[in-house]
């Protein structure tokens, strides 16, 4: 298949993955529209600095609004459906609005793509629903461990995108990125948090330095989802995308103070330790069914993504506030 003759909408495209993805689909030759959260201020996020901006079409709008979501579907071909509420610690706080938006959110999206005939429904999902892994790799048929509200809906989210390929043969895809950095990451994630902090003090301010995680950059995940929009075997699947290696947090500030030349002081802070019970303690994934099904695998290597996010976040050092705990 190629991109060039369908018709594709990216909810979430402002987003981190989101504006990469619509990025990539743009360059591919799709017509692309780009869902973005309704503002104030007008702004489309990161599509606001994009090379690509003209190239596309953007509508504002919300997914817990089904009308909104209707509107942005209109003779579409494919659904890439990103928009979610993301953040770990924030769930915590406010667990009904991460329900309202990635559970009622994704069945909007579902319902609109059955009611229109949408071809093919690509959802996100997140390795966080896989909770500390109970064996390792972790593949597809891991069980799935709530371990905070954040997750708790991304499940059910997986889970209504599940019910609806099995009760309405909707041809969906569901695409488990495990942790994507990059740039545009914005501090709330562990990368660009580092990287801030060792750009700005000697002192790392950070919670817990055991737990390990899968780190992927963030075209080979985008990769990843143009390729579970195009492959006919994907429909129906989960698909990891994973690079089967892991990093504890500790290692991985080593690693990025080394590369900054900085000697720094690590130091715990409480408000930064998610509550006990609560912290995935390790992720790795088995991408062998991505391999498989899609032909994919990761082809940028940790160093060489760590020097990308360094000369993003060095050169958008007003975007980070070092040091200040971002939910």
């Amino acid at each position: 298949m190629t991109w060039s003759s369908r018709r594709v909408l990216v909810t979430g495209a402002g987003g981190f993955i989101g504006s990469h993805l619509a990025e990539a689909l743009v360059r591919e030759g799709a017509t692309v529209r780009g869902m973005v959260h309704y503002n104030s201020r007008g702004s489309w996020g990161w599509l606001d600095e994009s090379s690509v901006r003209n190239d596309l079409e953007v509508v504002a709008g919300d997914v817990t609004d089904e009308d909104s979501v209707r509107i942005a579907a209109q003779k579409v071909d494919v659904i890439f459906h990103l928009a979610a509420l993301i953040a770990i610690p924030y769930s915590y706080q406010s667990p009904a609005s991460y329900l309202r938006t990635n559970v009622g959110g994704t069945l909007n999206v579902l319902s609109v793509a059955r009611g229109l005939g949408v071809r093919r429904v690509v959802h996100t999902s997140t390795s966080e629903v896989y909770g500390t892994a109970v064996y390792v790799p972790i593949d597809e048929q891991h069980p799935l461990q709530a371990q905070s509200p954040y997750s708790a809906t991304k499940i059910g989210a997986d889970k209504m995108t599940e019910a609806f390929h099995r009760s309405f043969a909707l041809p969906v895809v569901t695409v488990r990125p495990f942790n994507t950095y990059g740039p545009r990451q914005s501090a709330r994630a562990i990368i660009p948090s580092i990287v801030a902090q060792c750009l700005s003090a000697s002192v790392l301010r950070l919670g817990n330095l055991q737990p390990t995680r899968d780190m992927n950059f963030v075209s080979d995940t985008v990769r990843g989802f143009m390729l579970a929009g195009e492959k006919p075997e994907a429909i129906g699947r989960v698909i990891n995308l994973g690079s089967g290696t892991e990093i504890s947090v500790g290692d991985l500030a080593a690693r990025i103070a080394a590369k900054l030349g900085k000697s720094v002081r690590i130091e715990t802070e409480k408000h930064r330790v998610r509550p006990e019970g609560s912290e995935v303690e390790r992720l790795v994934a088995d991408n062998r069914l991505a391999f498989q099904l899609l032909g994919w695998r990761p082809e940028t290597d940790l160093s060489s993504g760590l020097d990308a996010v360094i000369e993003w976040v060095r050169s958008h050092r007003d975007d980070y506030r070092a040091g200040q705990y971002i939910l």
